[in-house]
C-alpha cells in the first residue's frame, strides 16, 4: 500500500505537468508579493502623511519600512492577514521607528508584567511625536533629521541609537 502511493508519487513528481504546474504557482506567488509590496509601501506612505516639503524623505522612508516588514518569513505584523493593511502599515512603521531611531534594542527593561509593553507605549507616542512635525511640514535641517540619519544608517547599524527615548 504504502510503496503503491511512493511510487504514483515519483511518476507524478517525474511528468513534466507537474514541473510546469510548480514554476506558475511560483510566478504566481512572485507575483502576488510584489503587488503586496506595492500596496504595502503605498499604505506606509499614507499613515506617514508628511507635507509635500518632505514627500522625498517619506517616499524613501515607506520603501525602507516595506522592505523589512513585507518579505515572507520576516515574522513581522506587515504579513498578517487579521487586521487592515492601514493598520499593518501603521504597526509596521512604529515598530521601524522603535528599532531605528532609539535605543530600543539595548534597552534593559525589567522583566516586570506590562513594563514592555509600556515602554513601547511610551515609545510609540515619541515616534507619532516625530511623525507629526514631518506631517505639519516643519523644515526640519538634513544634518539633525532623525529619519535621514537612520535611513543612512540602515538596519545593519541598529545599535547604535540616534536618540535617547525620555526617562
Amino acid at each position: 500500500m504504502i510503496e503503491s502511493i511512493r511510487s504514483a508519487l515519483v511518476r507524478e513528481r517525474e511528468d513534466p505537468a507537474y514541473a510546469r504546474k510548480l514554476e506558475g504557482g511560483r510566478r504566481r506567488r512572485a507575483a502576488e508579493q510584489t503587488q503586496y509590496a506595492e500596496d504595502f509601501t503605498g499604505a506606509v506612505e499614507r499613515f506617514l502623511g508628511f507635507a509635500r516639503l518632505h514627500a522625498e524623505l517619506a517616499a524613501r522612508l515607506a520603501k525602507a519600512i516595506a522592505a523589512h516588514a513585507v518579505p515572507v518569513g520576516s515574522g513581522t505584523v506587515a504579513r498578517t492577514q487579521r487586521i487592515p493593511i492601514e493598520r499593518r502599515a501603521e504597526a509596521a512603521t512604529i515598530a521601524w521607528l522603535r528599532h531605528a531611531t532609539t535605543g530600543y534594542d539595548n534597552m534593559q527593561i525589567p522583566r516586570v508584567k506590562g513594563m514592555r509593553r509600556e515602554v513601547r507605549r511610551l515609545l510609540a507616542d515619541r515616534s507619532r511625536q516625530l511623525l507629526s512635525r514631518y506631517r505639519r511640514g516643519e523644515s526640519i535641517a538634513p544634518e539633525t533629521c532623525i529619519l535621514q540619519r537612520a535611513l543612512s544608517a540602515g538596519r545593519e547599524r541598529r545599535d547604535v541609537p540616534l536618540y535617547r527615548a525620555p526617562s
